[in-house]
């Protein structure tokens, strides 16, 4: 089943609490978590203390995104606070393999992203470990990007490379989804949809989700 993963980073940050109950009464599974340092990607974003606040609000899954350099210095305050999936980049650190693992120690579901120029086949490797990969269909950073035609074809080899070796392993991706080609990147193999924009910038949020939903459908 295809699950949707609205990015709290296009939220209203004057109303999140209210913009996360919306999301997660219109039927969405995961509520995705952007976290970002200044330093790995252009931008800032959410602490630790923002997930621990909403964290008694929402039953959703927490996923949360870590793009910053070296994460394996944050992911357990990140887990204290609430996340059950954390993601962290193959780019940001030299220590994958033992991060994966303290992930899974410290019981959260690791999961693992590669930007836009870093193929699925360089991650081969580690796909036994992992609980989620996910595919940035954006160079991350910012929202509000157009999705990068050339992700399907990495989707569709990605999925590949899961049936391999880990077909429990969900396939996530980022990036200028929308209602209109959601259903190309679920043709190419991915299951777990986040979408900021495209949702929380909508005129009705709840009415978006289940266009998604529909949209879904292969």
């Amino acid at each position: 089943m295809v699950k949707i993963a609205p990015s709290l980073f296009s939220a209203d940050f004057a109303f999140l609490a209210r913009d996360v109950a919306v999301v997660e009464d219109a039927g969405a599974e995961y509520l995705h978590i952007d976290v970002m340092d200044g330093m790995f990607v252009p931008n800032m974003s959410i602490g630790p203390q923002i997930v621990r606040d909403l964290r008694p609000h929402s039953k959703m899954v927490f996923d949360v995104h870590l793009m910053i350099v070296e994460p394996e210095r944050y992911i357990e305050d990140y887990i204290k606070a609430g996340a059950d999936i954390v993601t962290i980049h193959y780019e940001a650190t030299d220590k994958i393999e033992e991060t994966i693992d303290r992930i899974r120690e410290l019981g959260a579901k690791p999961s693992l992203s590669i930007k836009p120029k870093t193929q699925p086949e360089e991650i081969e490797h580690l796909i036994k470990k992992l609980d989620m990969i996910l595919i940035m269909s954006v160079e991350p950073g910012f929202g509000g990007q157009a999705f990068i035609p050339e992700s399907l074809e990495k989707l569709a080899r990605t999925r590949k490379l899961i049936e391999k070796h880990n077909p429990a392993c969900e396939l996530e991706v980022d990036g200028g989804i929308n209602t209109r080609n959601v259903n190309d990147v679920v043709k190419a193999g991915a299951n777990v949809i986040v979408a900021g924009s495209a949702i929380f910038k909508s005129p009705n949020i709840a009415e978006t989700i289940k266009e998604f939903r529909k949209n879904s459908i292969v």
